[in-house]
Parts: C-alpha cells; sequence; structure tokens
C-alpha cells in the first residue's frame, strides 16, 4: 500500500489536482480563498509536501468546480494504463465467464 506522498500513484493524484485547478482557471491563491485557507496550504498538497485525505480531496475538488467522482474516474483511468491493468469488472467476467 502507498503511503508516500513520493509514490507515483499518489504523484499522478497530484499532477491531476494541479491540472484540474489549471483548467478551472484558478491560482493557487484563489483555490485558497474559496477553501478558506492560505495559498501555502494548497502549494504544499501540490507539491507533496503535505497528503491530503479523501475529505480535503472532495473539498478540494468541489471548492475548483469539479465532481469528485470526476477526478477519481480520471485517476484510476491514468493509474490502469500506467500500469496496464483491466478493470476489477473486466477481471472478474474473464475468470467467471473464461473469456
Amino acid at each position: 500500500m502507498a503511503r508516500s506522498t513520493h509514490h507515483a500513484d499518489y504523484q499522478l493524484f497530484l499532477a491531476l489536482l494541479r491540472e484540474a485547478r489549471e483548467q478551472a482557471c484558478l491560482t493557487q491563491v484563489e483555490l485558497a480563498a474559496r477553501l478558506g485557507g492560505t495559498q501555502t496550504f494548497v502549494s504544499k498538497f501540490e507539491r507533496g509536501e503535505r497528503r491530503i485525505d479523501l475529505i480535503e480531496m472532495i473539498e478540494i475538488s468541489e471548492a475548483m468546480g469539479v465532481p469528485p467522482e470526476a477526478l477519481l474516474t480520471k485517476f484510476l483511468a491514468e493509474r490502469r494504463k500506467a500500469h496496464k491493468v483491466t478493470s476489477p469488472a473486466k477481471k472478474l467476467s474473464k475468470k467467471v465467464l473464461g473469456k
């Protein structure tokens, strides 16, 4: 299980967060204001200096105007592509159906 902020999967997640912020045309200062925090807070989690939990991810995502499930779906798709992993549903259907 990945616990380090330096893990490739976590770095992918951070890149997607930054990308979402940039696509929402928000600066770190603007996002911080929406979150009621500081630009330093945003900078630290974007650089991986501070790990964010699930609740924070939801709050950050919603502050950017991005549905959290869309961000998670994109992360999972990119992660599977990077690891060349088939989805659990496909694995199960192959196992059950023999395909």
